[in-house]
């Protein structure tokens, strides 16, 4: 009874030596900032998903360019990806026609061009914190067996100078240090989980908006010879 109560996490922490109890608490402030981001990424990519199918409805639902392209600017902060990308792409064709130029392949590549311009801005801000998640799941276990190895240096250590050593004063040093590689994994798995999931989203995303991209760039290419005002079918 007495060898499983010293045996408790708790017990095992608060005898344990001062590096591993560092890496311990290094590796918790990092599973916690890890379950902050994941949370995070996970409404952030939600809301994408969700302002993007929104968008798409409307471009394909018959409204003219010019009418989706003003609402679009008037709600350039609470817009989706794609809605900006369609604005920004907007914005360069409407200011390469104000200069009087009437290459229709000039107004497209200008108009492309703003467009993977913005697609890269979006994507950059859709993939924030992701590399965190990667970096937690890569780097926590192996920050979890530094804390073992140290604490059984430490254990064997304090050993050298016991005449008898039995399983009861053995096994507590051993514990305490094979508790940072557990909490290393526990860190590290839902992180990568995390990682691989929203790396697959993010694709999905990517993908859907470059197919946007070029079917907006084909509409653009049809209404060149016509108004501006085009419909989004």
């Amino acid at each position: 009874m007495d060898m499983t109560n010293n045996l408790s996490i708790v017990q095992l922490l608060l005898h344990a030596s001062w590096v591993v109890q560092a890496v311990v608490v290094l590796l918790v402030l990092g599973s916690i900032t890890s379950w902050a981001a994941i949370f995070r990424k996970a409404f952030a990519l939600k809301r994408v998903a969700r302002l993007n199918e929104e968008f798409e409805r409307s471009f394909w639902s018959g409204t003219s360019l010019n009418d989706l392209y003003a609402a679009a600017n008037q709600n350039a902060r609470n817009g989706g990806p794609m809605e900006r990308i369609f604005a920004n792409g907007m914005r360069e064709y409407h200011k390469l026609r104000e200069r009087r130029i009437a290459d229709p392949g000039a107004l497209l590549d200008g108009a492309r061009r703003a467009m993977r311009a913005s697609f890269q801005r979006e994507l950059d801000a859709i993939e924030a914190n992701l590399a965190f998640l990667a970096t937690v799941g890569s780097v926590s276990p192996y920050v979890g067996l530094f804390g073992t190895v140290w604490g059984i240096m430490h254990a064997f250590t304090g050993l050298a100078s016991m005449q008898t050593v039995t399983l009861a004063t053995v096994a507590p040093g051993i514990a305490e240090a094979l508790v940072a590689t557990a909490i290393g994994l526990f860190a590290a798995i839902p992180a990568v989980v995390a990682y691989n999931r929203y790396s697959h989203d993010i694709d999905r995303i990517a993908n859907g908006l470059e197919t946007f991209m070029e079917e907006f760039s084909n509409i653009l290419q049809r209404s060149l010879g016509a108004p501006a005002t085009a419909s989004g079918h």
